[in-house]
């Protein structure tokens, strides 16, 4: 196989209520609306697409490890402590359900944060190196 995956290009969440999620995603977190039927939303934000499908309720992107732990599929990167200490106080003010910020002893820290059907996500305070040259972000 001569070819590589080089992106994930979308990211699909289960909701409840597309109308109401879609709002949300985009009041709460900035996200940008590209198209929304009675079954779907498409959003643009942290430089991917973002499906949100109508799905029954009770459901999740969660899941849980081998230990019991309930784990989100994804995270969100910011650009160092200083942006994801601001983004944190940002989503608390928003009344955003939000967890602390912890070391989880690697580089940076880390703080989980729901949206409203329950999809847990997580965001961390370092950028991906290849991330930060192709798009010359410096510290």
């Amino acid at each position: 196989m001569g070819e590589k995956l080089l992106r994930i290009g979308t990211t699909y969440i289960p909701v409840t209520n597309v109308e109401l999620s879609s709002d949300w995603y985009v009041n709460k977190l900035g996200a940008e609306l590209s198209y929304k039927d009675q079954d779907k939303a498409i959003l643009n934000f942290a430089n991917q697409s973002i499906f949100l499908v109508k799905s029954n309720e009770n459901q999740s992107s969660n899941f849980f490890d081998i230990h019991g732990n309930e784990r989100f599929s994804l995270t969100f990167e910011v650009n160092g402590l200083n942006a994801l200490q601001a983004i944190h106080k940002e989503f608390k003010q928003s009344e955003i359900r939000v967890g602390e910020i912890e070391d989880r002893g690697h580089s940076g820290r880390n703080f989980i944060f729901y949206d409203i059907d329950g999809n847990k996500f997580d965001v961390w305070s370092e950028l991906s190196p290849i991330f930060k040259e192709k798009y010359l972000i410096s510290k």
